[in-house]
């Protein structure tokens, strides 16, 4: 049992895995607080206010997936824009989730808005590693 607890912690807890949890928070603190000002304090619908809210988390993840997380030492121009477009096409994936979620938990469960964007931020966290991780940083 603690031999696969050890084999658990250095697979999965490492310099990588952290750093992502904590850019993935700040990104979803992004995320959450441009919706919330665009949704509450704005007026803005709530669908639009979930696109704004992705726009800038994405561009706020991009940057620090590609330094702090991954370490993607990629400066060819081909490479960035082939890198930022895989990126940006994933994390459509997730805009495309979060918006059928949001309209499923409002619509259908009439959830408050804010709480079902704090849960569609969980799984979209998850989503995005894999990713990132499989896909779009990977160690060429």
């Amino acid at each position: 049992m603690m031999d696969r607890l050890i084999l658990f912690t250095t697979k999965f807890v490492n310099r990588e895995t952290i750093s992502y949890l904590i850019f993935g928070v700040l990104t979803t603190l992004v995320d959450a607080l441009v919706f919330f000002i665009s949704n509450k304090v704005f007026c803005v619908e709530y669908i639009l206010a979930t696109v704004l809210a992705w726009i800038l988390a994405v561009l706020f993840a991009y940057f620090t997936n590609k330094i702090w997380v991954f370490n993607s030492k990629n400066i060819k121009l081909e490479l960035v824009i082939k890198e930022a477009f895989a990126f940006f096409i994933a994390r459509l994936l997730s805009l495309v989730f979060t918006i059928v979620w949001m309209f499923l938990c409002v619509e259908i469960l009439k959830l408050d808005e804010f709480i079902a964007k704090l849960l569609a931020n969980v799984f979209v966290v998850i989503m995005n590693y894999f990713f990132s991780k499989l896909f779009i940083f990977k160690s060429r």
